[in-house]
């Protein structure tokens, strides 16, 4: 590729990337599985290498974390549960305060236009019938999610067992690719690699924890109800950087809404949500991951949305670690340095085209 004029190596690093983005939109459902058991593994490595330190069985010391992992999971699964239970009990009453917040919306909203109280309930009715008419297209397609979520899940213990089983064969496969004389360099970026995956997620798990903990705290001392599904839900909707809050802030909304029949808890909870979100990205979250992931914002926003449209909400979720790695691997060849400068957030203080 050396001898390619620069013209042709653009092209085909271009080309390549258009592949790469067909092949994981076509693919999705087999490679985000295996990329999220990837990263996972990376993270469970340190408790299973301990656990082989301490003399345990290789198979015994790779399903210990891996159940452990579950068992978290199925906490989670039982706290959305049990959140999701006392909004079904609570339907009665989130009628009516929704009835009462869309009665005054429609006096506001008849203050100021010709429009009279009837004749929005009119339009609001055409419009649900028109959403009623894919009611069985919408039902399909999230019987089809459900059903892929737990393909997706049932397959991640097994492919991170797998993994970590067989971790020590995967490097060899990837050592074998390249010369002795780049040995030094293959073995410094797989050990960044392993590093900022693990420091990453690890710093994700607490910011859940202490996100969860703070901002529903904040909310149930001040008496939002349902304060600690907000908290949980806007925690983990986080995990998607600059999206994630956007979304997470709506639901916050809506619950609060339709939990309440005045005002002053929806802005009480966007208050404190600015606040935590504040405290996190420019006080908790530096310091925990600190500048380990030095991705600058413009490529994080574009990665993000790319990856969602490519894969969905697995790419969103995966997209930062991806874009991480690939930097790492950059950064070290000669090739494609160009690419982990752009990723990055070195950015020039001068004009690179002055003289």
């Amino acid at each position: 590729m050396k001898d390619f004029p620069i013209t042709v190596k653009r092209s085909l690093e271009l080309l390549g990337l258009f592949l790469l983005g067909y092949i994981i939109m076509v693919a999705s459902n087999v490679i985000m599985p295996l990329l999220l058991a990837f990263f996972l593994s990376m993270l469970l490595l340190p408790v299973q290498r301990f656990l082989m330190r301490k003399r345990v069985p290789k198979s015994l010391s790779i399903i210990i974390p891996i159940l452990f992992l579950l068992l978290v999971v199925a906490g989670l699964i039982w706290f959305f549960s049990a959140q999701v239970q006392i909004l079904v009990d609570d339907f009665p009453q989130i009628k009516k305060n929704i009835n009462i917040h869309l009665d005054t919306l429609s006096k506001w909203v008849g203050s100021f236009t010709h429009y009279s109280t009837k004749e929005q309930i009119a339009i609001i009715t055409k419009q649900s019938d028109k959403l009623l008419n894919s009611t069985g297209a919408i039902l399909g397609s999230i019987a089809g999610s459900v059903s892929g979520a737990f393909i997706f899940f049932g397959l991640l213990p097994i492919y991170i067992y797998l993994i970590l089983a067989y971790k020590n064969l995967l490097l060899k496969f990837c050592i074998m690719w390249f010369s002795n004389e780049d040995l030094p360099k293959v073995k410094e970026s797989i050990q960044q690699i392993e590093s900022i995956i693990q420091s990453y997620l690890m710093g994700l798990l607490i910011q859940i924890a202490y996100i969860t903990v703070l901002l529903g705290g904040i909310l149930w001392i001040v008496g939002i109800k349902h304060a600690l599904l907000i908290g949980v839900l806007f925690a983990i909707l986080n995990l998607i950087p600059y999206i994630g809050a956007l979304f997470g802030n709506i639901l916050g909304v809506m619950l609060t809404v339709s939990s309440s029949q005045e005002l002053w808890p929806v802005f009480t909870v966007l208050i404190v949500i600015a606040v935590v979100q504040f405290l996190d990205n420019n006080i908790l979250m530096p310091r925990i991951v600190g500048s380990k992931v030095q991705i600058n914002s413009l490529v994080a926003i574009v990665g993000i949305v790319i990856a969602g449209s490519l894969a969905g909400i697995s790419g969103m979720f995966l997209a930062l670690p991806i874009i991480a790695v690939l930097k790492i691997v950059f950064d070290r060849t000669e090739h494609f340095k160009q690419w982990g400068v752009v990723i990055g957030t070195d950015v020039p203080e001068e004009n690179p085209l002055k003289e």
